[in-house]
């Protein structure tokens, strides 16, 4: 992927679709040491009122910083990361990530806010903020005094 070099509040990233497999949410499972039933057990999911298993909040953690690292490279560092869980990801599903540049701040480092979203065919699984530290080879272009961007 092309990382784009200039970023403005505002910006819209690339969405980032993720198919919801079997093996996506075991394996986020069992990586994050959550050996909850309901993340690896079809039967006991649906004993406890889930139709199936699903992702727990650690495995989507993880995809909303592959989304932001994906977008402004390996050496960009996640600061903060405020996730909020709504719709259950299920097996056969597909994760689509959308993101939005909200704030931008310069100084000894260069810093960005995100706001994240991710929704699949039930609804919105995933929101949140996710503040990064971004290397020097990129630019984020910041509002003048007068609250505008010069192009």
């Amino acid at each position: 992927m092309t990382h784009p070099r200039t970023h403005r509040v505002g910006d819209e990233l690339p969405p980032l679709e993720i198919p919801v497999t079997r093996t996506l949410v075991v394996a986020g499972a069992i990586a994050s040491r959550d050996y909850q039933d309901v993340h690896h057990d079809a039967e006991l999911a649906r004993e406890k009122g889930s139709p199936d298993i699903f992702m727990n909040i650690l495995t989507t953690n993880g995809l909303v910083g592959r989304y932001l690292t994906d977008h402004f490279g390996p050496t960009a560092v996640l600061r903060k990361v405020a996730i909020r869980l709504g719709a259950p990801n299920y097996p056969g599903d597909v994760l689509r990530l959308t993101g939005r540049i909200t704030e931008v701040a310069a100084g000894k480092t260069v810093q960005a806010v995100v706001r994240v979203t991710g929704d699949n065919g039930i609804g919105r699984h995933v929101t949140g903020t996710v503040t990064l530290t971004l290397p020097g080879t990129v630019t984020l272009t910041l509002p003048g005094p007068d609250g505008v961007v010069a192009p």
